[in-house]
């Protein structure tokens, strides 16, 4: 009984404390959820930073799967995506809009205040882009104003290490970082299979598109036909280096170029890949394809003659040669002296069906395609006949891309293999699977004899690098102005290759209206300009490239003379 007293009073007395506790806790659990409440509202309305549930466009912008890195054959970085931050605005949050506008306008001169004022004021707007790809400094600056219904999103933006150099190749991408052009447009169409496929596991990154650019031969092309652009004074230059035996692009420069980093890219007409997306009439170049085809057919050998003593007449039309020498001349010499006459008869042997059906053949009838898609289809005469087709054998009248042009004569020279053109790295043994034979092994061995010659004894002596047995074709082609050949302004062009007795590398250099200048006595044609730009060039790259000067008793003194010469001048 007393044990029992005893227990009740401790219950009653007990009982104030809980109670003075229940209430204790229930008091901290309202003020969490009050607190949590405020600190959820303040966190929705704060001041900038990243939100847990963004708008739709921003979690579209930041959630795409980063663009694979672009590098050259030898692994330097040429594109690549590095984080920026993006502003952005729910205008229902702002409490002030004039405020707000008069701070971020403040902040970010660039942005027009009266445009932001409006897209601010729209009924039912929850999101507005402030600015895309903002600075650290800028994201800081709009981060320390405070402003309510303010913030932003990380995502990445596009760079490009090298700058300008092969621009026009790699192309460019929006501020969505959607491909535009280029080898970065290709990624997005047909390399969107490519890219996704090369995820690496565990990375949310595709590994890097490999390409067949070596920048540092990228970077003599560019510097020489920069130089030459200026002495010469063209309005444009290009140039392609090839490899024959793989039909991969080692270097493309068209210029003028464009700065890929720049905010706001100027790339109008002038600024296009002159190499894919032009067409021109590549001049006496196109005789390479008129001897190849007389050799193939078997209407010519080595020992033939033309009499090149009065101009060619077919009907009203006469052609006459640039360089005329007016007597019977031996087929090399046709090719010396790039006679149109000489050419234009070896055509006419040909006939014009047949001639029609070899350049199909070569694949100058149709549009050339590679990985970068800006490509340009030829231009064709509508109907062939002989005056056409004689025409033709020296290259006028009919336009073709440089490298379309390149490439042919690439596969004339390299044993008669021709190579579907790859920006992306291949090796000799796939292409050797991926090759289609157009003319019989000897007519490669004739044009690579007469290419050779023409280094030693023709317009292309001054691409004649000592040791590296340069051989090559010029074309310098009278350009169309308002529907007529003008006689004034030009297109010089040299395609030439090396070593000639078994051809590496090949490649193509062109000036668009080059000037005379007292070093060239007043000529302005492709062996005064277009040529000793192309031995400027392969004496940069040939060592780079791996090819080993081989020195006869003949260039020993030629190298000894010069020698001699330097140190006296």
């Amino acid at each position: 009984m007393t044990s029992a007293t005893v227990s009740h009073s401790e219950s009653a007395a007990a009982s104030p404390v809980l109670a003075g506790q229940n209430r204790i806790r229930l008091l901290g659990l309202i003020f969490s959820v009050v607190f949590f409440a405020i600190a959820t509202k303040l966190a929705i309305t704060s001041a900038i930073a990243p939100v847990s549930e963004p708008p739709g466009e921003v979690v579209a912008a930041a959630g795409r799967i980063p663009r694979p890195d672009i590098v050259d054959r030898n692994g330097n970085v040429l594109a690549t995506d590095v984080a920026v931050a993006s502003l952005y605005a729910d205008p229902r949050k702002i409490l002030d809009i004039d405020e707000a506008v008069e701070l971020i306008t403040a902040a970010l001169p660039d942005i027009d205040a009266k445009m932001l004022d409006t897209r601010l004021r729209q009924p039912g707007r929850a999101f507005i882009w402030l600015k895309r790809q903002v600075s650290p400094e800028e994201r800081d600056t709009v981060f320390n104003l405070g402003i309510p219904g303010v913030a932003y999103v990380n995502e990445r933006r596009r760079v490009y290490p090298q700058g300008r150099l092969a621009a026009q190749t790699l192309g460019y991408v929006d501020v969505d970082n959607r491909g535009i052009a280029g080898i970065e447009r290709y990624l997005d169409d047909a390399g969107a299979i490519y890219t996704a496929s090369l995820l690496e596991p565990g990375k949310d990154k595709a590994a890097p598109a490999e390409l067949a650019l070596d920048i540092r031969v990228q970077h003599a092309l560019t510097d020489e036909l920069q130089m030459a652009m200026t002495k010469f004074k063209a309005i444009a230059a290009g140039g392609i280096v090839m490899n024959v035996e793989t039909g991969e692009i080692v270097a493309l420069t068209s210029l003028p170029d464009y700065n890929p980093n720049a905010e706001e890219k100027k790339i109008g007409r002038d600024q296009q890949n002159r190499m894919l997306s032009g067409v021109y009439e590549l001049g006496s170049v196109i005789k390479a394809v008129t001897f190849s085809m007389a050799f193939d057919y078997g209407v010519v050998t080595m020992e033939s003659k033309f009499d090149a003593r009065t101009p060619l007449v077919i009907g009203s039309a006469r052609i006459n040669d640039f360089h005329a020498q007016r007597r019977v001349l031996a087929l090399p010499e046709v090719f010396t002296y790039s006679s149109n006459i000489g050419t234009a008869k070896m055509a006419l042997e040909v006939g014009v069906e047949r001639h029609k059906a070899f350049l199909e053949r070569v694949g100058l009838l149709d549009k050339l395609t590679t990985e970068v898609p800006e490509t340009a289809r030829p231009l064709l005469p509508k109907r062939w006949g002989r005056l056409v087709s004689a025409t033709a054998a020296f290259g006028h009248g009919f336009a073709v891309q440089p490298l379309q042009g390149l490439n042919v004569v690439a596969g004339l020279l390299n044993g008669g293999k021709m190579l579907q053109p790859t920006f992306l790295k291949r090796s000799k043994e796939e292409a050797d699977v991926l090759a289609r034979q157009i003319v019989r092994e000897e007519t490669s061995a004739h044009m690579r004899e007469l290419f050779r010659l023409n280094a030693t004894d023709g317009s292309a002596a001054k691409a004649d690098v000592i040791g590296y047995r340069v051989g090559g074709k010029t074309g310098t082609a009278e350009k169309v102005v308002n529907g007529r050949y003008s006689s004034l302004k030009s297109l010089a062009t040299f395609i030439g290759a090396f070593p000639m007795e078994k051809p590496k590398y090949a490649l193509i250099v062109m000036l668009d209206e080059p000037q005379a200048t007292p070093e060239t006595f007043g000529f302005a044609t492709s062996g005064w300009n277009a040529v000793p730009t192309a031995g400027k060039i392969i004496a940069r790259i040939a060592p780079i490239l791996g090819i080993d000067p081989v020195f006869t008793a003949a260039d020993r003194e030629k190298l000894a003379k010069q020698a001699k010469e330097k140190k006296q001048g």
